[in-house]
């Protein structure tokens, strides 16, 4: 036997293997990654059978359910959508990046990356399905825009893919206009429609017909929602997916009523989330199917999630976990966040752990139902209240909302699951308040939180870079001071609070002009420092001091200042002074005919549906400008 002839065959044939190897390898792990698909609906709570509702009629969920993971304890990072989507999609809280309100169009650094962009580095197919609503430009996200429930079978033969879908029947406007639920329920079979006499009916909302009916419909929309992913499901099983595809059912926030969306309460972030992971790669993920998980998950987690799910590097700057990963800790808390909603100002951070919730409200002058165009009678739901409200027919806990709000809140969900009965200034709950404070301020510190500046001023700071990196340079933004200038509001430190007046820094020259309004201290103690502040380099100063100095008395410099800024091109500059021009009442008569110009400019491709130039700051400048016109007494439709 040739001995040298058969090793270099032997070395021919490992060479050989070898590059076989490499060249097959790249498709082969293509082929074993899990597909991935998110089914994304709006505005429900975990209101299915799966979560023990009996008057849920959810079968395509519960048997979803029954082979996958249902997670007890998911809360959303905000109560409302784009914020929330935003932190889905990027798995960063939407205060760190900027993108809390409601809408907004904010710069993102190029190093933060989504998760489509992400996955298809890792060969994916992505695709969206109705909506992306990021608060941030979505182009190259996707390869494929969606108007199908089978959108995988537009890529290239067995390429894995990520399919995100939005489905928007379960929206408050399906719920809050009849003609909308008819609509979105014309071809829903009979049987799953819902009796409203056998309606339930939390304590807040009146047991009255509008209600019961409204009730009703939102379970009939879930109903049909349950159908759209029935199709989904279908479409997976036809093609011969299933057993390759990770499946992610999930709400973006509470439902789509009072009390519930925009509340930053645990009926506005607790949402339903299921989870189905085929057998394959169960096994080294530690999970079984048909199984219930008690832990605390918030939406930053589904990124990273999903990318140990994939075997994909998780970024550093990811402020999530990976739920499954072997290291994982389970989270002692979650965290969400309120901000501005539409055309409406409002700020509060909440923490909530396996029992409690705590609520600290940095706006508590505001009530959570403010007068305005997104709490109108346009909606059947705050048609009833209001119609209620002053009639003097409302129960004691609705009429709550109608209220200035506590600077803190503390409620046992275990004891009190619809929030009803605030511990936070009994005696022997002291030193758990002072717990949640401490963790909340923790929080806000560790991730930058953005909202501490007012929008208009973080997004001149930013001008020259993004929020998210003005945010993590101490020198543009010494968060710490802020921070304890904003804890002023809702206390009467008189001292203090004009001491926060002049500081050199307008983040907390804003907390302390805030902190005199909201702590219901006696306007003349401020007055001198509220006109001095009308000169102010920030914008956003000078339009609050404005707006507090009107509520008093007629002052010339103030209308000049609301003048100037509701004019200004920067939609979020304008709408501070729009929403300030609509509070004020009558005192804004001298800037009725430039608010009729302004209202002008923002109208614009009018369509049946949107008359302004667009669904973000035209829309929302116009709704208050309408509706400080409405005050100087003339005639405008605020019905749009």
């Amino acid at each position: 036997m040739d001995v040298k002839r058969s090793f270099k065959g032997i070395i021919f044939l490992l060479v050989t293997c070898q590059i076989s190897y490499l060249w097959a390898t790249p498709n082969t792990m293509q082929n074993e990654k899990p597909n991935i698909i998110w089914i994304n609906c709006e505005d429900i709570g975990p209101h299915l059978g799966a979560y023990g509702d009996d008057f849920a009629i959810t079968p395509n969920l519960d048997a979803l359910a029954k082979e996958g993971i249902v997670f007890n304890r998911a809360y959303a990072t905000a109560p409302i959508c784009s914020p929330s989507r935003s932190a889905l999609i990027t798995g960063r809280y939407a205060t760190s990046l900027g993108t809390q309100h409601l809408r907004s169009d904010i710069e993102r650094p190029e190093f933060i990356k989504t998760l489509p962009e992400i996955l298809k580095k890792e060969g994916y197919f992505t695709s969206n399905y109705s909506k992306s609503d990021y608060n941030f430009d979505h182009d190259g996200l996707y390869d494929y825009w969606a108007q199908d429930t089978f959108p995988w079978r537009n890529r290239k033969g067995d390429q894995p893919f990520f399919s995100y879908f939005v489905y928007g029947n379960t929206h408050e406007g399906s719920v809050n206009h009849t003609e909308n639920w008819k609509k979105n329920t014309k071809d829903l079979d009979t049987s799953f429609f819902h009796d409203p006499a056998k309606a339930p009916i939390p304590p807040y909302h009146p047991k009255s017909d509008v209600f019961k009916n409204l009730w009703a419909h939102y379970y009939d929309n879930i109903s049909n929602l349950d159908q759209f992913v029935g199709k989904i499901l279908e479409g997976l099983e036809a093609d011969g997916l299933k057993e390759n595809t990770i499946v992610f059912f999930f709400s973006d926030h509470g439902p789509g009523l009072p009390r519930y969306k925009r509340w930053l309460y645990s009926s506005g972030l607790h949402v339903p989330f299921l989870m189905y992971i085929p057998e394959k790669y169960r096994k080294s993920k530690g999970v079984s199917a048909g199984t219930v998980n008690n832990e605390l998950v918030s939406f930053v987690d589904f990124v990273p999630t999903v990318l140990d799910l994939v075997d994909a590097p998780i970024p550093e700057t990811i402020e999530g976990n990976a739920i499954f990963d072997d290291n994982y800790v389970p989270r002692e808390y979650v965290f969400g966040a309120r901000s501005r909603a539409d055309n409406m100002y409002d700020m509060a951070r909440a923490v909530i752990d396996d029992r409690y919730i705590y609520v600290r409200n940095y706006r508590p002058e505001l009530p959570y139902i403010q007068t305005g165009f997104i709490f109108s009678d346009k909606k059947e739901s705050f048609a009833d209240l209001h119609r209620r409200y002053h009639a003097g027919a409302l129960p004691a806990q609705a009429e709550r909302m109608y209220e200035a709000k506590p600077p803190e809140e503390l409620y046992d969900l275990r004891n009190d699951p619809y929030e009803l009965e605030n511990l936070a200034n009994l005696p022997e709950f002291k030193e758990k308040v002072e717990q949640y404070r401490n963790t909340l301020h923790k929080w806000i510190l560790e991730y930058r939180d953005t909202g501490f500046l007012p929008e208009a001023e973080y997004m001149l700071r930013s001008k020259e870079s993004t929020p998210y990196e003005m945010a993590h340079d101490p020198k543009e933004y010494p968060l710490k001071e802020i921070l304890k200038a904003a804890e002023l509001v809702g206390y009467k430190d008189i001292s203090a609070i004009k001491t926060a007046m002049e500081n050199e820094d307008s983040g907390v020259r804003y907390w302390g002009l805030i902190a005199s309004k909201a702590s219901e201290l006696p306007s003349e103690e401020f007055m001198s420092l509220w006109e001095r502040l009308l000169n102010d380099p920030s914008p956003a100063v000078q339009i609050t001091a404005a707006e507090y100095i009107l509520m008093e008395k007629d002052n010339a410099k103030a209308i000049e200042v609301l003048a100037k800024w509701v004019q200004d091109e920067r939609g979020w500059l304008a709408l501070q002074a729009a929403r300030s021009i609509e509070l004020v009442g009558e005192r804004a008569k001298p800037l009725v005919p430039i608010l009729k110009d302004v209202l002008k400019e923002k109208s614009g491709n009018v369509s049946e549906k949107v008359p302004y130039k667009d669904f973000m700051f035209s829309a929302f400048i116009s709704w208050s400008v309408k509706y400080a016109l409405h005050n100087c007494g003339e005639e405008v439709d605020l019905t749009r």
